[in-house]
């Protein structure tokens, strides 16, 4: 039987699995770096290890059902390490996540306390439940920014927690209430980022439309975005999920002056009905909803609208959902991200006329139809055009990366990481783009 090191502090090998939003993502990659800081080697999740660390995720019963196989994996794959788990699952399943035999459990707050915990855990083998109380947090958790091993794009999360409480949505339990990274640390990181050679800064949080909220002193996202831009000289900024509210003509103006960022905007949306959207206690309804699409393409070139879609919310007809279906094709998205409703235990939706899991899914399906349609024709409305694509990776005989509409592109050429290539579009290939670079 493999022997766990004892001593609290000695090197140990750490096995990370993340699962959801680009939040969790990002505190996963700041856990990496402070435990390689600390000198421990992060190795693959299926191999031996001293610990694993699962950072789960519950904004569907899918995400809690796959945060349940994930820790059970590991307990399975290493008897003897230390299995913790932190993120919204744990957050929001305390003694759920108890009963799975979890040696840590912290929720997704205070993410060096969590890593200290762990070292303490591999020394003494103590079980430690440590969960907070999310609605009473006030203050943001500055963390490292940074990207994923070998990657071309950073993450920089400037907000965390949202305060819409939705009808469906158990994250702002999960998170609790809006805190923002200050301006000076974001300048900061936006500094270390492009120093460190990065090309494209992603802005994430949990909702981004709210940063500075809490701030108190006028700061909006926008500003941010010109700090951003001021600071991270040619790094391409790109955006996460948008409230459509946000979407202001002061908005776009201003936008449209920072020759850095993507015109690719993600608008979430949930529902093209009205009647569907007050149930949702979503905050717009469909008339301001196009107004914000209507906005983007006034002031951006062809920008890449996409969203996201619950079929079959409680108490959906036919009827809405047919003015769903209605409303995308007015929209005319360039992706959607489409997903059957999924009943979270305590929120309000929960105790409404639930639609049968088979119309749900049923709708999804017709809506997916749709959506791909019109994802098509955004593609094919690409070529011809020039893109400055920046390379990812290679794959197969050439390389693939994204234009600014985060549309994938791939060419025929091999060595291109991370760099900006200025290439022609010449024909849609599958979900993307294929294209040949342009000489210089």
């Amino acid at each position: 039987m493999r022997k766990i090191r004892e001593k609290q502090g000695e090197s140990m090998k750490i096995g990370i699995y993340t699962l959801g939003c680009k939040v969790n993502q990002y505190e996963t990659q700041a856990m990496e770096q402070e435990l390689t800081a600390r000198g421990h080697e992060l190795v693959d999740f299926e191999s031996p290890a001293d610990a694993y660390i699962i950072n789960t995720c519950s904004v569907t019963a899918v995400s809690d059902k796959k945060s349940r196989q994930m820790i059970r994996r590991a307990k399975k794959n290493s008897p003897d390490a230390v299995v913790a788990a932190c993120g919204c699952y744990v957050q929001t399943h305390e003694e759920e996540a108890k009963s799975l035999g979890i040696d840590l459990l912290m929720g997704t707050n205070d993410r060096a306390r969590f890593l200290d915990r762990l070292e303490e855990a591999v020394k003494t083998r103590e079980t430690v439940a440590d969960i907070d109380d999310a609605l009473r947090r006030r203050t943001f958790e500055v963390l490292p920014a940074g990207g994923m091993a070998n990657r071309t794009r950073a993450m920089l999360k400037v907000e965390d927690g949202c305060v819409n409480f939705c009808t469906y949505c158990i994250i702002p339990y999960a998170r609790g209430p809006v805190r923002s990274l200050p301006m000076d640390k974001a300048a900061e990181q936006v500094r270390a980022l492009r120093s460190q050679g990065y090309r494209e800064l992603v802005a994430t949080g949990i909702e981004i439309s709210s940063y500075g909220h809490d701030l108190k002193d006028g700061t909006t996202l926008i500003d941010l975005l010109e700090l951003i831009a001021r600071e991270g000289g040619e790094m391409r900024i790109r955006l996460g999920s948008l409230e459509p509210r946000t979407v202001t003509r002061e908005f776009c103006e201003r936008a449209k002056k920072l020759p850095t960022l993507c015109p690719h905007f993600h608008l979430s949306m949930q529902s093209g009905c009205d009647a569907t959207l007050k149930r949702m206690n979503r905050r717009y309804d469909t008339a301001r909803y196009y107004e914000s699409v209507e906005l983007l393409r006034e002031y951006f070139d062809d920008p890449a609208i996409t969203t996201d879609l619950i079929t079959g919310f409680p108490e959906e007809t036919e009827e809405e959902f047919g003015e769903t279906l209605a409303f995308i094709e007015k929209c005319g998205f360039a992706v959607m991200h489409i997903f059957p409703y999924s009943v979270r235990p305590g929120t309000k939706a929960a105790a409404m006329a639930q639609v049968d899991m088979s119309v749900r899914e049923e709708r999804a399906a017709r809506a997916a139809a749709v959506a791909e349609r019109m994802h098509q024709g955004y593609l094919a409305r690409c070529v011809g055009k020039t893109f400055p694509v920046l390379f990812e990776q290679d794959r197969g005989e050439g390389s693939v990366g994204h234009a600014p509409n985060y549309m994938p592109v791939t060419v025929g050429m091999k060595g291109l990481h991370n760099t900006v290539q200025n290439v022609r579009i010449t024909a849609v290939d599958g979900d993307g783009l294929r294209g040949e670079p342009e000489e210089t």
